[in-house]
Protein backbone atom coordinates (compact mmCIF):
# COMPACT_ATOMS: atom_id res chain seq x y z
CA UNK A 1 0.00 0.00 0.00
CA UNK A 2 1.58 3.58 -0.80
CA UNK A 3 0.67 6.65 1.22
CA UNK A 4 1.46 10.02 -0.13
CA UNK A 5 1.60 12.83 2.59
CA UNK A 6 -1.50 14.12 0.45
CA UNK A 7 -3.27 10.98 0.87
CA UNK A 8 -2.51 10.93 4.57
CA UNK A 9 -3.83 14.41 4.85
CA UNK A 10 -6.78 13.85 3.07
CA UNK A 11 -7.77 10.83 5.07
CA UNK A 12 -6.67 11.88 8.01
CA UNK A 13 -7.78 15.67 7.87
CA UNK A 14 -6.62 19.04 9.41
CA UNK A 15 -7.83 19.94 12.97
CA UNK A 16 -7.06 23.05 13.94
CA UNK A 17 -7.65 24.64 17.63
CA UNK A 18 -11.25 26.80 17.24
CA UNK A 19 -11.85 27.33 20.41
CA UNK A 20 -11.30 25.43 24.08
CA UNK A 21 -13.28 22.17 24.67
CA UNK A 22 -14.88 21.86 27.99
CA UNK A 23 -14.10 19.90 31.06
CA UNK A 24 -17.48 18.86 31.46
CA UNK A 25 -17.27 16.48 34.05
CA UNK A 26 -16.96 16.93 37.59
CA UNK A 27 -15.04 14.81 40.40
CA UNK A 28 -16.36 11.34 41.09
CA UNK A 29 -18.95 11.18 43.65
CA UNK A 30 -18.16 9.91 47.39
CA UNK A 31 -21.26 7.82 47.68
CA UNK A 32 -20.98 3.72 47.55
CA UNK A 33 -21.42 2.27 44.05
CA UNK A 34 -23.50 -0.33 42.97
CA UNK A 35 -23.88 -1.94 39.52
CA UNK A 36 -26.77 -0.88 37.38
CA UNK A 37 -27.47 -0.66 33.84
CA UNK A 38 -25.95 2.64 33.12
CA UNK A 39 -22.56 1.34 34.69
CA UNK A 40 -19.39 1.90 32.42
CA UNK A 41 -17.04 -1.31 32.96
CA UNK A 42 -13.24 -0.41 32.05
CA UNK A 43 -10.70 -2.71 31.16
CA UNK A 44 -6.72 -1.81 31.72
CA UNK A 45 -4.46 -3.39 29.17
CA UNK A 46 -0.90 -2.79 30.72
CA UNK A 47 -0.69 -2.55 33.97
CA UNK A 48 2.81 -0.81 34.72
CA UNK A 49 3.14 3.07 36.49
CA UNK A 50 1.07 4.69 33.58
CA UNK A 51 -1.64 2.60 33.07
CA UNK A 52 -2.32 2.46 36.87
CA UNK A 53 -2.74 6.07 36.88
CA UNK A 54 -4.97 6.24 34.14
CA UNK A 55 -6.90 3.64 35.49
CA UNK A 56 -7.17 5.88 38.66
CA UNK A 57 -8.38 8.73 36.30
CA UNK A 58 -10.57 6.86 34.16
CA UNK A 59 -13.05 5.81 37.44
CA UNK A 60 -12.31 9.62 38.34
CA UNK A 61 -13.77 10.70 35.62
CA UNK A 62 -17.63 9.35 35.86
CA UNK A 63 -19.27 8.44 39.42
CA UNK A 64 -20.67 5.18 37.92
CA UNK A 65 -17.95 3.36 36.18
CA UNK A 66 -15.69 0.39 37.59
CA UNK A 67 -12.71 -1.75 36.91
CA UNK A 68 -13.49 -4.73 35.76
CA UNK A 69 -11.01 -6.37 33.81
CA UNK A 70 -7.03 -5.91 34.08
CA UNK A 71 -4.72 -7.86 31.66
CA UNK A 72 -0.57 -7.82 31.90
CA UNK A 73 2.35 -9.95 30.49
CA UNK A 74 3.84 -10.13 33.61
CA UNK A 75 1.55 -11.55 36.95
CA UNK A 76 3.59 -9.25 39.54
CA UNK A 77 2.55 -6.21 37.41
CA UNK A 78 -1.30 -7.21 37.46
CA UNK A 79 -0.79 -7.81 41.08
CA UNK A 80 0.87 -4.79 42.46
CA UNK A 81 -1.67 -2.61 39.86
CA UNK A 82 -4.79 -4.51 40.94
CA UNK A 83 -3.67 -3.94 45.39
CA UNK A 84 -2.96 -0.11 44.23
CA UNK A 85 -5.79 0.25 42.71
CA UNK A 86 -8.10 -1.24 45.43
CA UNK A 87 -6.13 0.75 48.23
CA UNK A 88 -7.00 4.04 46.42
CA UNK A 89 -10.17 3.28 44.80
CA UNK A 90 -12.33 0.98 47.27
CA UNK A 91 -15.24 -0.79 45.84
CA UNK A 92 -15.21 0.82 42.34
CA UNK A 93 -12.22 -1.95 41.76
CA UNK A 94 -14.55 -4.74 40.80
CA UNK A 95 -11.92 -7.10 39.09
CA UNK A 96 -12.62 -11.38 39.57
CA UNK A 97 -10.19 -13.57 39.52
CA UNK A 98 -11.76 -14.49 36.31
CA UNK A 99 -11.01 -11.12 35.05
CA UNK A 100 -7.44 -10.60 35.28
CA UNK A 101 -5.67 -12.02 32.17
CA UNK A 102 -1.58 -12.48 32.51
CA UNK A 103 0.64 -13.65 29.17
CA UNK A 104 1.27 -12.48 25.81
CA UNK A 105 -2.72 -12.68 24.54
CA UNK A 106 -4.12 -11.27 28.03
CA UNK A 107 -5.61 -8.50 26.12
CA UNK A 108 -7.78 -11.11 23.65
CA UNK A 109 -8.99 -12.28 26.66
CA UNK A 110 -9.78 -8.78 28.24
CA UNK A 111 -11.56 -7.73 24.98
CA UNK A 112 -13.20 -10.67 24.84
CA UNK A 113 -15.37 -9.49 28.18
CA UNK A 114 -18.10 -7.19 28.37
CA UNK A 115 -16.31 -4.32 28.81
CA UNK A 116 -17.38 -1.12 26.99
CA UNK A 117 -14.07 1.52 27.53
CA UNK A 118 -10.57 0.33 27.33
CA UNK A 119 -7.46 2.01 28.67
CA UNK A 120 -4.18 1.05 26.41
CA UNK A 121 -1.11 1.64 27.98
CA UNK A 122 1.31 -1.63 27.47
CA UNK A 123 4.85 -0.91 25.39
CA UNK A 124 4.34 1.26 22.34
CA UNK A 125 5.10 -1.99 20.24
CA UNK A 126 2.05 -3.52 20.90
CA UNK A 127 -0.01 -0.46 20.62
CA UNK A 128 -0.91 -1.56 16.42
CA UNK A 129 -2.14 -5.13 17.42
CA UNK A 130 -4.46 -3.49 20.43
CA UNK A 131 -5.69 -0.70 19.04
CA UNK A 132 -6.87 -2.64 16.10
CA UNK A 133 -8.51 -5.05 17.92
CA UNK A 134 -9.99 -2.74 20.91
CA UNK A 135 -11.51 -1.36 17.59
CA UNK A 136 -12.76 -4.54 16.03
CA UNK A 137 -14.56 -5.80 19.51
CA UNK A 138 -16.31 -2.56 19.70
CA UNK A 139 -14.69 -0.56 22.68
CA UNK A 140 -14.09 2.73 23.14
CA UNK A 141 -10.41 3.42 23.88
CA UNK A 142 -8.15 5.52 26.09
CA UNK A 143 -4.84 5.14 23.78
CA UNK A 144 -1.76 6.37 25.14
CA UNK A 145 1.04 7.49 23.55
CA UNK A 146 2.99 6.21 21.16
CA UNK A 147 0.52 4.49 18.84
CA UNK A 148 3.81 2.70 16.79
CA UNK A 149 7.31 2.37 16.37
CA UNK A 150 7.54 2.15 12.56
CA UNK A 151 5.62 3.51 9.52
CA UNK A 152 3.73 -0.51 8.77
CA UNK A 153 2.73 0.06 12.45
CA UNK A 154 1.15 3.42 11.74
CA UNK A 155 -0.64 2.51 8.99
CA UNK A 156 -2.52 -0.19 10.84
CA UNK A 157 -2.81 2.74 13.30
CA UNK A 158 -4.41 5.02 10.76
CA UNK A 159 -6.80 2.59 9.44
CA UNK A 160 -8.02 1.14 13.03
CA UNK A 161 -8.57 5.06 14.25
CA UNK A 162 -10.76 5.83 10.91
CA UNK A 163 -12.49 2.94 11.57
CA UNK A 164 -13.08 3.54 15.25
CA UNK A 165 -14.86 6.66 14.05
CA UNK A 166 -17.20 4.84 11.55
CA UNK A 167 -18.10 3.06 14.29
CA UNK A 168 -18.89 5.47 16.63
CA UNK A 169 -16.10 4.64 19.12
CA UNK A 170 -14.69 6.73 21.29
CA UNK A 171 -11.00 7.60 20.71
CA UNK A 172 -9.03 9.59 23.37
CA UNK A 173 -4.93 9.82 22.61
CA UNK A 174 -2.39 10.18 25.93
CA UNK A 175 -1.03 13.46 24.46
CA UNK A 176 -1.56 15.04 27.76
CA UNK A 177 -0.79 18.53 26.90
CA UNK A 178 -3.75 18.74 24.38
CA UNK A 179 -5.69 18.28 27.65
CA UNK A 180 -4.44 21.69 29.34
CA UNK A 181 -5.96 24.10 29.78
CA UNK A 182 -3.29 26.75 30.10
CA UNK A 183 -1.86 25.22 26.45
CA UNK A 184 -5.64 25.32 25.05
CA UNK A 185 -5.72 28.85 25.35
CA UNK A 186 -2.05 29.54 24.26
CA UNK A 187 -2.29 27.53 21.29
CA UNK A 188 -5.64 28.84 20.47
CA UNK A 189 -4.32 32.01 20.41
CA UNK A 190 -1.31 31.60 17.47
CA UNK A 191 -4.07 29.32 15.75
CA UNK A 192 -5.71 32.23 15.89
CA UNK A 193 -3.20 34.64 14.69
CA UNK A 194 -1.69 36.42 17.50
CA UNK A 195 1.66 36.25 16.57
CA UNK A 196 0.85 36.64 12.81
CA UNK A 197 2.34 33.56 10.70
CA UNK A 198 5.21 31.32 12.05
CA UNK A 199 8.35 31.81 10.76
CA UNK A 200 10.32 29.47 12.97
CA UNK A 201 10.11 27.90 16.26
CA UNK A 202 12.14 25.52 18.61
CA UNK A 203 11.13 22.40 20.71
CA UNK A 204 12.93 20.53 23.25
CA UNK A 205 12.90 17.45 25.71
CA UNK A 206 16.62 17.92 27.25
CA UNK A 207 16.04 15.42 30.68
CA UNK A 208 17.92 13.25 32.84
CA UNK A 209 17.89 9.13 32.81
CA UNK A 210 15.17 6.78 33.70
CA UNK A 211 14.81 3.53 35.48
CA UNK A 212 16.19 0.45 34.48
CA UNK A 213 15.89 -3.13 35.90
CA UNK A 214 18.66 -5.52 36.50
CA UNK A 215 18.18 -8.96 34.85
CA UNK A 216 17.01 -11.75 36.88
CA UNK A 217 18.61 -15.61 36.29
CA UNK A 218 15.01 -16.71 35.29
CA UNK A 219 14.50 -14.11 32.79
CA UNK A 220 14.51 -15.47 29.25
CA UNK A 221 16.12 -12.83 26.84
CA UNK A 222 12.36 -11.14 25.42
CA UNK A 223 11.62 -11.40 29.32
CA UNK A 224 14.75 -9.37 30.42
CA UNK A 225 14.38 -6.95 27.29
CA UNK A 226 10.64 -6.16 27.61
CA UNK A 227 10.89 -5.51 31.45
CA UNK A 228 13.32 -2.57 30.26
CA UNK A 229 11.43 -2.07 27.02
CA UNK A 230 12.47 1.83 26.89
CA UNK A 231 16.17 0.81 25.66
CA UNK A 232 14.94 -0.91 22.89
CA UNK A 233 13.97 0.73 19.42
CA UNK A 234 11.65 -2.43 18.62
CA UNK A 235 9.75 -2.23 21.59
CA UNK A 236 9.37 1.97 22.29
CA UNK A 237 10.57 3.45 19.06
CA UNK A 238 13.57 5.41 21.06
CA UNK A 239 13.25 8.07 23.47
CA UNK A 240 12.37 10.71 20.29
CA UNK A 241 8.82 8.35 19.70
CA UNK A 242 8.60 7.28 23.14
CA UNK A 243 8.88 10.54 25.94
CA UNK A 244 9.98 13.45 23.51
CA UNK A 245 7.11 13.01 20.97
CA UNK A 246 5.37 15.11 23.78
CA UNK A 247 7.09 18.53 22.54
CA UNK A 248 6.80 17.20 18.70
CA UNK A 249 2.78 17.04 19.46
CA UNK A 250 2.30 20.56 20.94
CA UNK A 251 5.14 22.02 17.87
CA UNK A 252 2.15 20.23 16.00
CA UNK A 253 -0.90 21.44 17.40
CA UNK A 254 0.97 24.84 17.07
CA UNK A 255 1.33 24.68 13.57
CA UNK A 256 -2.08 23.38 12.98
CA UNK A 257 -0.95 20.04 12.73
CA UNK A 258 0.15 20.84 9.56
CA UNK A 259 2.58 17.91 8.15
CA UNK A 260 6.17 19.44 7.65
CA UNK A 261 7.46 18.63 4.03
CA UNK A 262 10.93 17.17 4.87
CA UNK A 263 13.24 16.84 8.55
CA UNK A 264 17.21 16.43 8.49
CA UNK A 265 18.98 15.81 11.61
CA UNK A 266 21.35 13.46 13.84
CA UNK A 267 21.51 11.63 16.93
CA UNK A 268 23.62 8.54 18.54
CA UNK A 269 25.19 7.37 21.94
CA UNK A 270 27.29 10.01 23.93
CA UNK A 271 26.95 8.97 27.19
CA UNK A 272 24.27 6.28 27.70
CA UNK A 273 26.68 3.93 26.20
CA UNK A 274 26.57 0.85 28.36
CA UNK A 275 25.00 -2.48 26.81
CA UNK A 276 22.04 -2.05 29.42
CA UNK A 277 20.51 0.52 27.42
CA UNK A 278 20.03 -2.10 24.57
CA UNK A 279 20.15 -0.10 20.97
CA UNK A 280 18.39 3.67 21.48
CA UNK A 281 19.85 6.58 21.46
CA UNK A 282 20.48 9.20 23.64
CA UNK A 283 20.15 12.52 21.72
CA UNK A 284 18.36 13.79 18.75
CA UNK A 285 18.80 17.04 16.83
CA UNK A 286 16.41 17.59 14.51
CA UNK A 287 15.52 20.39 11.48
CA UNK A 288 11.92 20.24 10.40
CA UNK A 289 10.80 22.14 7.19
CA UNK A 290 7.04 22.92 6.27
CA UNK A 291 4.88 23.78 3.10
CA UNK A 292 5.04 27.77 4.15
CA UNK A 293 8.93 27.65 4.50
CA UNK A 294 8.94 27.90 8.64
CA UNK A 295 11.47 25.65 10.05
CA UNK A 296 11.60 23.98 13.77
CA UNK A 297 14.69 23.31 15.30
CA UNK A 298 14.32 20.10 17.50
CA UNK A 299 16.28 18.69 20.32
CA UNK A 300 16.12 15.74 23.11
CA UNK A 301 18.10 14.19 25.35
CA UNK A 302 18.27 11.50 28.04
CA UNK A 303 21.49 12.19 29.89
CA UNK A 304 22.00 12.97 33.62
CA UNK A 305 23.79 16.05 35.39
CA UNK A 306 23.01 18.05 31.87
CA UNK A 307 20.77 21.14 31.82
CA UNK A 308 16.67 20.53 31.24
CA UNK A 309 14.53 21.88 28.90
CA UNK A 310 11.06 21.22 28.07
CA UNK A 311 9.39 23.81 26.04
CA UNK A 312 8.60 25.15 22.66
CA UNK A 313 9.02 28.74 21.24
CA UNK A 314 7.61 30.16 18.12
CA UNK A 315 8.61 33.46 16.43
CA UNK A 316 5.67 35.21 14.57
CA UNK A 317 5.95 38.11 12.01
CA UNK A 318 4.28 39.73 14.88
CA UNK A 319 5.31 38.46 17.90
CA UNK A 320 7.20 35.45 19.59
CA UNK A 321 5.35 32.82 21.95
CA UNK A 322 6.89 31.16 24.86
CA UNK A 323 5.28 27.59 26.89
CA UNK A 324 8.02 25.94 29.34
CA UNK A 325 6.62 22.87 30.94
CA UNK A 326 8.90 22.79 33.48
CA UNK A 327 8.22 26.70 34.64
CA UNK A 328 4.75 26.96 33.86
CA UNK A 329 5.37 30.08 31.86
CA UNK A 330 2.97 30.81 28.97
CA UNK A 331 3.42 33.78 27.31
CA UNK A 332 3.06 36.01 24.06
CA UNK A 333 4.98 39.10 23.29
CA UNK A 334 5.01 42.06 20.47
CA UNK A 335 2.27 43.08 18.81
CA UNK A 336 -0.67 41.66 20.99
CA UNK A 337 1.09 40.51 24.86
CA UNK A 338 -0.46 38.37 26.49
CA UNK A 339 0.27 35.98 29.66
CA UNK A 340 -1.55 33.27 31.36
CA UNK A 341 -1.57 33.44 35.42
CA UNK A 342 -3.93 32.37 37.82
CA UNK A 343 -6.09 35.19 37.13
CA UNK A 344 -6.19 35.23 33.68
CA UNK A 345 -9.19 35.43 31.88
CA UNK A 346 -9.96 32.91 29.44
CA UNK A 347 -11.96 32.74 26.28
CA UNK A 348 -14.15 30.55 27.82
CA UNK A 349 -14.61 31.13 31.16
CA UNK A 350 -16.90 28.55 32.02
CA UNK A 351 -14.37 26.10 30.91
CA UNK A 352 -11.56 27.73 33.06
CA UNK A 353 -13.79 27.32 36.36
CA UNK A 354 -14.77 23.82 36.05
CA UNK A 355 -11.44 22.30 35.08
CA UNK A 356 -8.99 24.88 36.88
CA UNK A 357 -9.06 22.31 39.75
CA UNK A 358 -8.80 18.99 37.14
CA UNK A 359 -5.08 17.93 35.95
CA UNK A 360 -4.48 17.49 32.06
CA UNK A 361 -3.98 13.48 33.04
CA UNK A 362 -7.52 13.76 34.48
CA UNK A 363 -8.78 16.11 31.89
CA UNK A 364 -8.25 13.50 29.66
CA UNK A 365 -10.39 11.02 30.96
CA UNK A 366 -13.26 13.32 31.95
CA UNK A 367 -13.43 14.29 28.27
CA UNK A 368 -13.45 10.87 27.08
CA UNK A 369 -16.24 9.62 29.28
CA UNK A 370 -18.82 12.39 29.36
CA UNK A 371 -17.97 11.80 25.51
CA UNK A 372 -19.85 8.65 25.79
CA UNK A 373 -22.26 9.77 27.76
CA UNK A 374 -23.66 12.06 25.60
CA UNK A 375 -23.40 9.13 22.62
CA UNK A 376 -20.94 11.96 21.19
CA UNK A 377 -17.88 10.02 21.16
CA UNK A 378 -14.91 12.23 21.41
CA UNK A 379 -12.18 11.24 18.63
CA UNK A 380 -8.08 12.64 18.54
CA UNK A 381 -7.36 9.84 15.31
CA UNK A 382 -7.41 12.77 12.93
CA UNK A 383 -4.29 14.61 14.49
CA UNK A 384 -3.11 12.57 16.69
CA UNK A 385 -1.33 10.13 13.86
CA UNK A 386 0.33 12.72 12.25
CA UNK A 387 2.47 13.77 15.33
CA UNK A 388 3.42 10.35 15.52
CA UNK A 389 4.77 10.19 12.15
CA UNK A 390 6.66 13.36 12.23
CA UNK A 391 8.57 11.84 15.22
CA UNK A 392 9.06 8.83 13.20
CA UNK A 393 10.48 10.56 10.66
CA UNK A 394 13.30 12.56 13.02
CA UNK A 395 14.27 8.96 14.04
CA UNK A 396 14.68 8.08 10.56
CA UNK A 397 16.52 11.10 9.36
CA UNK A 398 18.71 10.69 12.64
CA UNK A 399 19.57 7.06 12.13
CA UNK A 400 19.75 6.78 8.36
CA UNK A 401 21.80 10.62 8.43
CA UNK A 402 19.43 11.19 5.35
CA UNK A 403 17.11 14.32 4.83
CA UNK A 404 14.08 12.27 4.95
CA UNK A 405 10.62 13.37 3.08
CA UNK A 406 7.15 12.64 5.01
CA UNK A 407 5.95 10.76 2.27
CA UNK A 408 8.87 8.37 2.42
CA UNK A 409 8.47 8.14 6.65
CA UNK A 410 4.92 7.50 5.95
CA UNK A 411 5.44 4.70 2.71
CA UNK A 412 8.63 3.13 4.87
CA UNK A 413 8.06 -0.95 4.79
CA UNK A 414 11.18 -0.67 7.29
CA UNK A 415 9.76 -3.17 10.42
CA UNK A 416 11.38 -3.03 13.78
CA UNK A 417 8.44 -4.81 16.32
CA UNK A 418 8.27 -8.82 14.54
CA UNK A 419 5.18 -10.19 13.46
CA UNK A 420 4.69 -12.92 16.07
CA UNK A 421 6.09 -12.28 20.49
CA UNK A 422 6.96 -15.46 22.29
CA UNK A 423 8.96 -15.68 25.57
CA UNK A 424 11.77 -17.82 24.11
CA UNK A 425 12.23 -16.00 21.12
CA UNK A 426 15.81 -14.29 20.14
CA UNK A 427 15.52 -11.04 18.79
CA UNK A 428 18.30 -7.93 18.58
CA UNK A 429 18.49 -5.16 16.56
CA UNK A 430 21.82 -2.90 16.15
CA UNK A 431 22.56 0.33 16.72
CA UNK A 432 21.62 2.85 13.80
CA UNK A 433 25.09 4.18 12.46
CA UNK A 434 24.08 7.36 10.37
CA UNK A 435 25.54 7.01 6.73
CA UNK A 436 25.34 2.51 7.06
CA UNK A 437 22.04 1.98 8.40
CA UNK A 438 20.20 4.27 5.54
CA UNK A 439 17.36 2.21 4.79
CA UNK A 440 13.88 3.86 4.83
Amino acid sequence: MTFSRRKFIKAAGLTTMSGILLNQSGIASERVWSLNNKTLKVGLIGCGGRGTAAAMEALNADPNVILYAMADAFQDHLDESHKTLTEKMGKKVQVSKNNQFVGLDAYQKLLATDVDVVLLAAPPAFRPSHLEASVNAGKHIFCEKPFAVDAPGLRRVIAASQKSKEKNLALVAGFCWRYHLPKRETFNRVLNGQIGNVLASESTYNTGELWYKERKPEWTDFEYQLRNWLYYNWLSGDHIIEQAIHSIDMLQWAMGDQLPIQVTGSGGRQKRTDPKFGNIYDHFALVYEYPNGSKSYFSSRQQSDTAPSYMVELVGDQGKCLVDCRTGVHSITGKSPWKYDDETKFTDENAYKKSNSRSMYQQEHDELFESIRKNKPKNDGEWMVKSNLVALAGRMAAYSGQTVTLDAALASNETYSPAEFSWDMKYDLPIAIPGVNIKI
